[in-house]
């Protein structure tokens, strides 16, 4: 058995702590070991709080919107879904794979990330660690060092996508446990 869902949120901060609940509550349900569940919720929250904060045209917030068709609005390229963003989420077997997908101007192109190919090395850390004494900027080495696989992506002229997964403990008697 598996599951999978997908969340269309608002770019509001009220919409993080309801994607963590979401995922927390789902893995609850399946039976996940708390620490994997905690892990994955952190890494969430890290995800969405940066398609709020950098997932849209920033005049677009709290702006009235047009009507539009929830099902179209991740195919086009602008408008109606710069004050949204997508998150996903698929538990099967023994991985869980989150998505988190914006309508943003995407990751900047100086800005070099890890991927699931890349291992991650010291000088990779010395490199892309913010400051200590930086405010912001920290969410993406968190979800790096959460998750197992890490992989940023830009959609050129449509936002970014960051997918993480980590390998799943099960408790005993889980309802999803592999067999």
């Amino acid at each position: 058995m598996s599951i999978w869902w997908s969340l269309h949120l608002r770019r509001e901060a009220a919409s993080v702590p309801l994607a963590r609940r979401f995922l927390l509550g789902t893995m609850e349900t399946a039976g996940v070991d708390p620490d994997v569940s905690f892990d994955l919720s952190v890494a969430l929250s890290e995800a969405c709080a940066n398609a709020v904060e950098h997932g849209g045209d920033r005049r677009d917030v709290g702006a009235p919107e047009a009507p539009w068709d929830t099902w179209d609005a991740w195919d086009e390229q602008s408008g109606s879904a710069s004050g949204q963003y997508r998150v996903t989420a698929y538990l099967d077997g023994e991985k869980c794979r989150i998505e988190v997908a914006d309508s943003g101007p995407g990751f900047p192109a100086r800005c070099v990330l890890r991927t699931a190919d890349q291992p991650q090395s010291d000088q990779h850390q010395q490199q892309f660690l913010p400051p200590v004494d930086a405010e912001d900027g920290r969410g993406l080495c968190l979800i790096e060092q959460l998750a197992d696989h890490v992989h940023f992506d830009n959609r050129p002229g449509r936002g970014a996508v960051v997918s993480f997964d980590k390998v799943l403990k099960w408790r005993e008697g889980a309802l999803l446990m592999v067999s």
